[in-house]
């Protein structure tokens, strides 16, 4: 059996497998091998700049850290369990390459300080990554509204048609809303700037470190500033699970949409064949499984913020073996969040909308009625309860008539007053509806043009 180098000589007896088995925690954090590493080599760097160790010793050390780094990118290391982490594993393989200097590495650090450096920079890594992905899927959406600013949909409220918008219009929501995401990811990746490698276990470290070196070795914005906190809270962790949760909802509120607009009753949108599959019996059917697995995977993360915050509710000060939890889930909630956001961009790249069907639908909902009522507001000196009142009247006599609210003529609505002018023609047309919207930040086509010059200027 491969020798813990951090196995306490006064424990007489090794571990059981049982221990081995639920303290093992390789098969997760060996993502962490290139951060691992990355921290070693700017702590050993720093051990050589003050002295604590020589210079030759610094090189010797650095030297068979990249070539572990190197092996392991290659695939010729096998790590191993009962060596528990990927820290533990690495510390191994450099003894093995350069001998008992590598027990050098160790010193003025604990693993406590070196795992959650390792985790900071892995989401600082990966969480520039997830807002390049963001950033690329807000571009698709504002292609797609660029080529839709005159493209009417039904707006809906309680999942019924409510106003003509322009699709254009619903897009740039979603476009917000991922940058609202990116937002408090850059938040989040901010407030976890700060080094904590040199915290040590708890209290710091006797041996007189350059914390300020590290960290600018290791590109943070400052280090840490009580080495209590640093090892021994996750809040980190838990907010950038949760950017992550509340971007994956975001995702799930789209999907939900495309597998509505693309039923049959709805035939708003045609799915590409490539993220859409068949039936096992049913030869005509085009099922969207794509758009259902992000539905249903956005949950994941959800579940993995709260199994994080009940971990840390009841942990005293300072670092318990509980967290070692926090990296199962945050690559987890990574992996999964990352992809649908993958998935979603190709889709919505690749989706053909049918526009007419859209517009058709606006039009057979009477969605326009809102238009009517403000018209008897601006035009006849209503209030807008009765106009309301009297709108809801003539939209009955249409849905008996069986004609949108378009359809009808000026004897018909002056049944209902006769002071109604023809001028209120135009206002039942529910492109005219949402050309009409043209308060900031509305649908009408000079607003939402002003919208896509703020997006771009904005996120892109």
């Amino acid at each position: 059996m491969k020798k813990n180098p951090a196995r306490n000589v006064h424990l007489k007896k090794g571990p059981s497998k049982l221990l081995e088995t639920i303290n093992a925690s390789i098969d997760v954090d060996k993502r962490l091998y290139r951060e691992d590493i990355e921290g070693s080599i700017a702590h050993t760097k720093m051990l050589g700049h003050q002295k604590i160790i020589s210079k030759k010793e610094q090189t010797k050390i650095i030297s068979g850290l990249e070539k572990i780094l190197k092996d392991i990118k290659a695939g010729k290391v096998k790590f191993k369990k009962e060596l528990e982490d990927i820290h533990m594993n690495i510390e191994a393989l450099l003894h093995k390459k350069i001998g008992s200097v590598a027990g050098k590495l160790h010193t003025a650090r604990s693993r406590n300080d070196q795992v959650v450096t390792d985790l900071k920079l892995w989401i600082k890594k990966n969480g520039k990554l997830l807002d390049k992905t963001c950033q690329n899927f807000q571009k698709i959406l504002i292609r797609i509204a660029k080529k839709n600013t005159l493209s009417v949909m039904p707006g809906y409220t309680h999942f019924q048609v409510a106003q003509p918008i322009s699709l254009a219009h619903h897009c740039l929501a979603y476009v917000e809303m991922v940058g609202r995401d990116r937002s408090r990811l850059a938040d989040c990746l901010d407030r976890l700037n700060q080094n904590p490698l040199g915290s040590g276990a708890l209290a710091g470290t006797a041996f007189p470190i350059n914390r300020q070196m590290t960290t600018k070795l290791l590109k943070f914005k400052e280090p840490t500033v009580n080495s209590l906190d640093s090892v021994s809270d996750r809040d980190f962790v838990v907010e950038f699970i949760f950017v992550l949760s509340l971007l994956g909802v975001h995702l799930s509120r789209l999907a939900e949409e495309i597998i509505l607009w693309a039923n049959q009753q709805f035939k708003f949108v045609i799915l590409p064949d490539d993220l859409a599959t068949g039936s096992s019996i049913m030869p005509q059917k085009k099922n969207p499984d794509s758009a259902e697995l992000v539905r249903s995977q956005a949950a994941n993360s959800i579940s993995h913020l709260n199994n994080l915050l009940i971990i840390l509710k009841g942990l005293p000060l300072a670092y318990s073996k509980d967290m070692q939890e926090d990296k199962k889930l945050v690559f987890n909630s990574f992996d999964t969040v990352y992809l649908c956001l993958q998935v979603i961009t190709e889709l919505m790249s690749k989706i053909q909308f049918n526009t007419s069907q859209m517009k058709k639908a606006v039009d057979e909902s009477y969605a326009s009625a809102t238009d009517l009522a403000n018209w008897l507001v601006q035009n006849l000196d209503y209030s807008f309860r009765n106009a309301y009142q009297l709108t809801a009247k003539i939209v009955s006599y249409a849905i008996k008539k069986n004609k949108v609210l378009e359809a009808l003529n000026l004897d018909e609505l002056q049944q209902f007053d006769g002071q109604i002018s023809a001028s209120i023609l135009i206002n039942l047309s529910s492109t005219n509806s949402m050309r009409n919207k043209t308060s900031y930040g509305g649908t009408s086509p000079q607003s939402v043009k002003k919208s896509i010059r703020y997006a771009i200027k904005k996120y892109l």
